[in-house]
């Protein structure tokens, strides 16, 4: 199953753009490098005609519970913009905001 199909199941841009923000912002997490860059592959896929990141990938490189969160996405977006919204919900309830560590090491220098 191909991903590619992903960037034209949301109401308009800024539901996606929501959707990508969340998983920039409550999902993809720098302490853990290897799934936080295919998360953010699969951010791009969002937006994407091309096929950035496969299920495959997804499956052996992010974490259960939040490829439970990624797999439930893709059933919304190929559902219904009522289900994504229901997902934006859901997801912004269940993962917190992840702190960017790089920032904060970065920020500690210059103060």
């Amino acid at each position: 199953m191909t991903l590619t199909d992903l960037r034209n199941g949301f109401r308009d841009d800024d539901q996606r753009q929501c959707v990508q923000a969340v998983i920039h912002s409550r999902l993809a997490d720098d302490r853990e490098p290897q799934e936080c860059r295919y998360l953010m592959r699969f951010w791009w896929q969002l937006s994407m005609s091309y096929q950035e990141v496969s299920i495959e990938q997804l499956r052996l490189n992010v974490g259960s519970r939040k490829l439970d969160a990624i797999m439930e996405l893709i059933s919304a977006i190929r559902s219904s913009h009522d289900e994504i919204d229901a997902w934006l919900v859901a997801a912004t309830e269940a993962f917190p905001v992840v702190q960017d560590r790089g920032f904060g090491a970065t920020s500690d220098c210059n103060g």
